[in-house]
């Protein structure tokens, strides 16, 4: 009789380090691997591409609802704000979830991408031009996590002075800290009284078209799917232009190329969404019913979550001669099934926007700190720097 491994923390310091070992580790105890997402919350991580696969797929066996797991996660605990069941496209089935995302959906069909990018290029412009004549910039914080944040917060009409409170709130709850609650709750006040606003007087922005959208959303359910936007939009986003500059700015490969246009940046993103995914474990299912599971007997309510940077990393095809990979289709990073990701196309025109927008007006960047000396931010679900400190020759700001 074959003993189970005890669960291993996907959470910390050490962890966020240096994960790929980890993972290298986990997948000798097969598809799935029981696991550790913060003090006394455990899962099974599914690691294997084709298990990934499969479970994203089969709405038959897995459910999203939380309510369904063996286990409720105490009111107090820091992991909630992720994994807690709320009345959004996230923890929804069948007809629940296909209404609730058509408006999520119809939304993001509003953005026509020639205006879109104008837009972030326009922003980018301006952020660029807070740092330019310094010399020296922390990207993550200047750029890559404001450039996302003001897209969003603008089309959402969020005002401008509670905008760096909904930023900071959606950071705090995905790093799963003990402020995570409160983050959410902050999160949930602004957009509650956008939301209170905008049933007397709709304005020209996605909160009153998630107000006014023909499945008749109440007041409880739109707020729920902005928030949901909010947070889906704006971290993975942040987090892909962070890690696509880290890898622009290291891997000798894109050497003199940050500068060549968007074919580099979306090489470079596309290999970030293949080994390094802004969302590394996330997809929660819940088995409905006792199942074996690519040989894994699991019990109806157990928590399992997919691991995109594990499946991405077993399945990524190698890298020719040292050339750059193309093909971001095969990989999970924006998931697969009724659940996948409703805004790939939009998330990867801002982020190479973002890139190009950089490359362009800052000919000579390079790192401030040494990588190995770079530090990641602690989480079970996201791969994403603290800080990405550069330094480069004082340009003028662009005169509009």
């Amino acid at each position: 009789m074959s003993v189970e491994p005890r669960p291993t923390p996907i959470h910390g310091p050490v962890f966020a380090a240096d994960p790929q070992p980890v993972y290298e580790r986990l997948r000798r105890h097969g598809a799935t691997a029981p696991v550790e997402l913060g003090p006394g919350v455990e899962a099974l991580l599914v690691t294997d591409y084709q298990a990934a696969l499969d479970l994203l797929r089969d709405t038959d066996t897995f459910s999203k609802d939380s309510r369904l797991s063996r286990r409720e996660l105490p009111q107090d605990s820091p992991l909630l704000p992720m994994l807690g069941y709320r009345p959004t496209a996230l923890f929804s089935d069948g007809e629940t979830h296909a209404r609730y995302r058509a408006v999520i959906t119809d939304a993001l069909a509003l953005f026509e991408p020639h205006r879109l990018q104008r837009e972030v290029a326009e922003t980018a412009h301006r952020l660029i031009d807070g740092f330019a004549s310094v010399g020296h910039a922390d990207l993550i914080a200047e750029y890559c996590r404001r450039l996302p944040a003001f897209a969003l917060t603008t089309w959402f009409g969020v005002p401008p002075e509670q905008r760096e409170e909904v930023v900071g709130a959606i950071t705090g709850l995905i790093e799963s800290t003990e402020e995570a609650g409160i983050s959410y709750g902050k999160l949930l006040a602004v957009v509650t009284a956008m939301v209170a606003e905008r049933r007397e007087r709709p304005r020209n922005d996605l909160t009153s078209w998630y107000v006014t959208h023909p499945v008749g959303l109440d007041d409880d359910e739109v707020i729920r799917q902005i928030t949901l936007t909010l947070i889906a939009g704006h971290e993975p986003t942040t987090n892909l232009i962070g890690n696509a500059m880290l890898r622009l700015l290291t891997d000798a490969r894109y050497a003199g190329s940050l500068y060549g246009g968007a074919m580099t940046a979306h090489q470079a993103i596309d290999e970030v969404l293949w080994h390094e995914p802004p969302m590394a474990n996330f997809s929660a299912h819940y088995p409905r019913y006792d199942i074996t599971f690519h040989g894994r007997e699991i019990k109806a309510g157990t928590l399992l979550l997919v691991s995109y940077a594990a499946a991405n990393s077993q399945a990524a095809p190698p890298a020719e001669d040292g050339g750059l990979r193309s093909g971001e289709s095969a990989h999970l990073a924006w998931a697969a099934g009724p659940h996948a990701c409703p805004a790939r196309d939009p998330a990867l025109l801002i982020a190479i926007t973002a890139i190009e927008q950089l490359g362009s007006r800052l000919s000579d960047l390079e790192l401030a700190t040494p990588a190995e000396e770079l530090v990641w931010r602690p989480g079970p679900f996201h791969r994403a720097l603290l800080r990405l400190p550069v330094r480069f020759r004082p340009v003028d700001p662009v005169e509009g």
